[in-house]
């Protein structure tokens, strides 16, 4: 499959790897695209494991609606729900980055039939997150998240100069200039940054659908150089899981965890599907 609709929205998919292997979603975060596991899903499917990696919301141009209320978590769950059922597949294992991270929490809290592994890669729990933004310098690694959710202004900065301050900032943080140039192409298409954005601009709608304990096998991979996400509540995402949960730390690696450990990925990654598997 190449795409799946919902809601009259249609994402773009790459489904690769054997067709009867374990499959793995794999999510992407901001501002990438489903080229964020490039490097991870070739060694996957040498694995013997299907790889389904979607365009997300409002990262897909045929998938990006107008206002922040289509950006909300149970939103974002709900496509990776369809994609499992436009495949015909009951549950899978999930892998998310960044934003794509969070979808995964929340698929393992509400909707643990269809989650047969997860794997959250930076990203802690939220709750972790909600904890850490008062305990620790996590507000102030996060300032960015505010500004996020302004009107109009994070547009005008990030794509001035066409994308110079995006482009910068992906380059500063280890990626290299083609896959930089190419995140930065995708956010300067028509409402494409505008969409992205409304992740952020959703959170103040959050409280409504915390996200809960997690009773999936859990995966959780963290790297000291990451600027974003401070240890404190890597440290304490292990409160939000009652199943059997693991935390790996990636020395020196900053933030983008799939293009810059993209071996160490495909091993952590297969490794926990075999365990859960066994």
């Amino acid at each position: 499959m190449d795409s799946f609709r919902r809601d009259g929205l249609t994402f773009d998919v790459r489904d690769a790897g054997p067709r009867d292997g374990e499959p793995v979603v794999l999510l992407h975060g901001f501002p990438q695209d489903s080229a964020a596991w490039d490097q991870v899903a070739p060694a996957l499917h040498q694995h013997g494991l299907r790889t389904l990696a979607p365009d997300q919301r409002g990262y897909s141009p045929m998938a990006r609606p107008r206002g922040r209320s289509h950006y909300t978590l149970r939103e974002t769950v709900g496509d990776v729900l369809a994609l499992l059922d436009a495949a015909g597949l009951e549950s899978a294992h999930v892998v998310g980055h960044d934003w794509g991270g969070i979808v995964a929490w929340g698929l393992g809290a509400w909707h643990p039939d269809r989650v047969r592994t997860l794997t959250a890669l930076s990203v802690p729990h939220p709750g972790a997150m909600a904890k850490a933004m008062v305990t620790s310098d996590q507000g102030l690694r996060s300032f960015y998240v505010g500004v996020f959710q302004l009107p109009v202004l994070p547009e005008r900065l990030l794509l001035a100069g066409n994308g110079a301050l995006l482009r910068r900032t992906l380059r500063s943080g280890g990626l290299d200039e083609a896959l930089a140039d190419h995140y930065v192409r995708r956010m300067q298409e028509p409402g494409a940054l505008s969409a992205a954005l409304g992740w952020y601009r959703a959170l103040p709608l959050a409280g409504r659908d915390p996200v809960g304990t997690v009773r999936v096998p859990t995966l959780h991979v963290w790297s000291t150089g990451d600027t974003f996400l401070g240890r404190r509540a890597t440290e304490t995402t292990e409160q939000f899981c009652a199943g059997d949960y693991r935390l790996e730390v990636l020395d020196g690696v900053p933030h983008w965890i799939p293009e810059l450990a993209a071996e160490r990925v495909a091993e952590l990654v297969t490794a926990h599907v075999r365990t859960a598997a066994a």
